[in-house]
């Protein structure tokens, strides 16, 4: 058996084993394509008014007074844009986001509650086929499993179609697609054509997947850039699903409260004066240091710093620029952004929603390629054993 003919039975195994699941994963990232921008587009009624020309915005604290006290509970995060129109967003947990009028501090309403539940969902099929908390580590291990044999098809993809003479002729029936084509033949041109041109955005979508999803590929990341890999947290992580992450007070339940907040925020802003967006997660029950994201550009890594400081004094407790990071640590932030397309702004997604789309026209056109060829095995099976007892009857009847 040639190598040629190896590489393609093993491209044919893998693909029926995790074709439906690379479906799944190839719907869902075309439907999260767009995430952001959809879910700004539905919450684009919500602006905040200035009462006179020139206002300034109201000290965090009091900005806040009034969505916590609706609530009866400190938002699980806080964040705020430079855009003297756009309102704050008061997170409470994943489902429920509140927008806040920054000059008047009066809750405008809540954010569209149905479009962030179906991007939640569709997130959730994509990470881990939609399972419960208790099954997540198995659909997260599924998913992890499928992304990776994905990758071998992806990998092994090019050096099949590649043809042994390299000339135009040669090269246009698999590069092109071709009109006046059915059955098997359309299929086969499909296959070729949409996995050559889709070949290099599936291949950094889909490491970047296996990369998040193994350990071991993430700490090889690293050892790669002659870094050392950091160590994994063990305890569980939240993924939202509370209705708000602390009480505002009463008992021994009491959360740290907003008190304080005013200072923190102002040494944020301070940091760095240009400044696009700043997102506070509030730290659990007990208080400790707060830590905030700021962004000066539209949500790519190299744009964003992490500022932690002291929550009683204000004080910097660790400044971490994209520039402080090492290599290993600079490329795995990447590799998040790289998944999503974020890293090449609206371009980027465009092109990984396209590359997802082709992703599912390859499930589709490979499973009916290999539907045709056990088809045609069955039916050359039928044909000898139908040629076989005629043999066998006419042998009988000249004894």
């Amino acid at each position: 058996m040639s190598w040629r003919k190896l590489l393609f039975w093993i491209h044919l195994a893998t693909g029926c084993l995790v074709g439906i699941i690379v479906l799944v994963l190839s719907v869902t990232g075309v439907l999260l394509a767009y995430e952001r921008q959809i879910i700004g587009w539905a919450d684009r009624g919500f602006r905040s008014t200035a009462p006179v020309a020139g206002a300034a915005r109201l000290p965090m604290e009091a900005m806040m007074a009034g969505v916590t006290a609706q609530n009866a509970a400190l938002p699980s995060a806080i964040t705020l844009r430079s855009d003297a129109t756009a309102p704050a967003e008061a997170s409470f947990g994943r489902e429920h986001v509140y927008l806040v009028d920054v000059y008047t501090g009066s809750v405008l309403g809540e954010g569209s509650r149905s479009v962030r539940s179906f991007f939640q969902k569709v997130e959730s099929w994509h990470r881990w086929l939609g399972a419960s908390n208790e099954n997540r580590a198995v659909g997260r291990a599924v998913t992890g499993a499928c992304n990776f044999g994905f990758l071998l098809l992806v990998v092994s993809g090019p050096f099949l179609w590649m043809p042994r003479r390299w000339s135009w002729q040669n090269v246009k029936p698999v590069a092109l697609f071709r009109g006046g084509l059915s059955g098997r033949a359309r299929d086969f041109n499909w296959h070729n054509v949409i996995g050559i041109w889709c070949a290099v955005p599936l291949f950094v979508i889909v490491l970047s997947g296996v990369v998040m999803s193994y350990p071991w590929a993430n700490n090889l990341l690293y050892r790669l850039t002659g870094n050392e890999a950091p160590v994994q947290g063990n305890g569980p992580r939240a993924e939202g699903g509370s209705r708000g992450g602390q009480r505002a007070g009463g008992g021994e339940d009491t959360a740290p409260s907003l008190a304080g907040l005013n200072p923190l925020w102002t040494r944020a802003e301070e940091q760095t004066p240009g400044w696009r967006s700043l997102t506070l997660r509030m730290p659990p029950r007990g208080g400790g240091p707060m830590t905030f994201t700021i962004d000066t550009g539209n949500g790519r890594p190299d744009q964003r710093s992490q500022l932690t400081l002291d929550r009683r004094t204000a004080e910097v407790i660790r400044w971490e620029p994209f520039s402080s990071f090492n290599a290993g640590r600079r490329l795995r932030s990447w590799f998040r952004f790289l998944h999503t397309g974020e890293a090449g702004g609206i371009a980027g997604e465009t092109v990984a929603g396209a590359a997802s789309a082709g992703a599912a026209m390859l499930v589709r056109t490979g499973i009916w390629l290999a539907f045709r060829r056990l088809w045609r095995w069955r039916k050359r099976d039928r044909l000898a054993t139908v040629f076989e007892e005629k043999r066998t009857a006419a042998a009988i009847s000249n004894r």
